[in-house]
């Protein structure tokens, strides 16, 4: 089954020019549907709905946003101040992932050269994020080959990386999906992702679709999992990566680096270049964002809890660097547990014929 999660979509509406089409995940598993986007309001709107999510899909809505804005104030005669401040609202929509405003900032400077200009660069951003996870994929699947003896692998995942999360392929996921190609692989352990499920919703439904065998597991359930050692490995996203390897990641994250910290297996974080913030030194800095609390004290429409009882939800915790095995990225895969921190890999090459000469790029001494 292919999967995309959002492109822009020359069909969509009347005057030829097009919008965002985004498949909306808040209704997957059981409806497939998509939305047809024209304003930056229902843009952020989307966003802040997680009907896109994941921090590379951001990045590409980012990018695509500058689009719809520049479109709709032609069509609604804004002044350049109100255009500039609906790129504004988009780039802000979700303060922890840093790709939502690295893909914004990275078209933003063609804005004065005219919409096709923008337009061409937001799906260049589409097409070098896929290229990106497929490259990080078989850096950290190498890597974890390289000191894991089994013909084949358990892996534990956390939320999803998948194509949902990005523009195809996958980042975590996309290492399971390698894994899975070199016939490495022997099982997944998915966690569900309390509150708003994207394991059992849509990492299940992307390996189901892709035939690769797993199980869904409660987050409670993934420490004891790992310490009976049924896993050997797992490995997760991320929605940004401080300069030493802290890493910001969906909720629950950093109990998974923990247990496997004290399993002594590798945990890896996988995710584009993109994802690097090396403006930040750590992990200290990184805003954490707060969701309703009704996510946690109600589903689908249920409630869970007692009336008056208010939910606290962080939607992301942050791992430090000293439990951090590996951040596979396409430059290579640091080792930040190790002491190598992502201001190494600052000026390297994605180049795959790079890491193909330069071994210590993926830690193949």
């Amino acid at each position: 089954m292919t999967l995309i999660a959002i492109e822009w979509d020359d069909t969509v509406g009347d005057d030829g020019r097009g919008g965002v089409r985004l498949l909306d995940q808040t209704l997957l598993p059981g409806t497939t549907t998509h939305r047809e986007i024209r304003h930056t309001d229902d843009l952020v709107t989307a966003i802040a709905e997680l009907a896109v999510r994941g921090a590379p899909a951001l990045g590409v809505a980012g990018a695509m946003g500058v689009v719809l804005a520049m479109d709709e104030g032609e069509r609604e005669a804004w002044s350049a101040a109100q255009v500039e401040q609906a790129v504004d609202r988009v780039r802000h929509a979700r303060p922890t992932a840093v790709n939502l405003a690295w893909g914004v900032d990275r078209v933003r400077p063609l804005m004065a050269e005219g919409r096709d200009a923008v337009l061409e660069a937001a799906r260049t951003v589409a097409r070098e994020d896929e290229a990106a996870n497929r490259e990080l994929s078989r850096l950290g699947a190498d890597w974890l080959l390289a000191r894991i003896d089994r013909p084949r692998l358990r892996v534990l995942t956390h939320c999803n990386t998948g194509a949902l999360a990005t523009s195809a392929w996958g980042t975590a996921l996309g290492v399971v999906r390698e894994l899975h190609a070199r016939d490495r692989l022997e099982l997944v352990y998915v966690d569900e992702t309390r509150p708003l499920l994207q394991g059992s919703r849509l990492t299940a439904f992307e390996l189901a679709s892709d035939g690769i065998a797993h199980v869904v597991q409660a987050d409670g359930a993934a420490a004891s999992t790992i310490l009976r050692g049924l896993v050997d490995l797992a490995v997760v996203g991320a929605d940004r990566i401080a300069a030493n390897g802290d890493a910001a990641n969906k909720i629950g994250t950093l109990g998974v680096a923990l247990a496997c910290a004290d399993a002594g297996i590798p945990f890896m974080v996988a995710a584009p270049w993109s994802t690097v913030d090396l403006a930040m030194a750590d992990g200290s800095g990184i805003e954490i964002e707060e969701r309703s609390g009704e996510e946690v004290t109600a589903l689908g429409g249920t409630r869970l809890a007692p009336e008056g009882t208010r939910g606290f939800n962080p939607a992301f915790d942050v791992t430090p660097a000293r439990l951090v095995g590996a951040v596979a990225t396409e430059r290579g895969v640091a080792e930040p547990k190790a002491g190598t921190d992502l201001t190494a890999f600052a000026d390297r090459s994605a180049d795959p014929g790079h890491h193909s000469r330069d071994r210590t790029a993926i830690g193949l001494k």
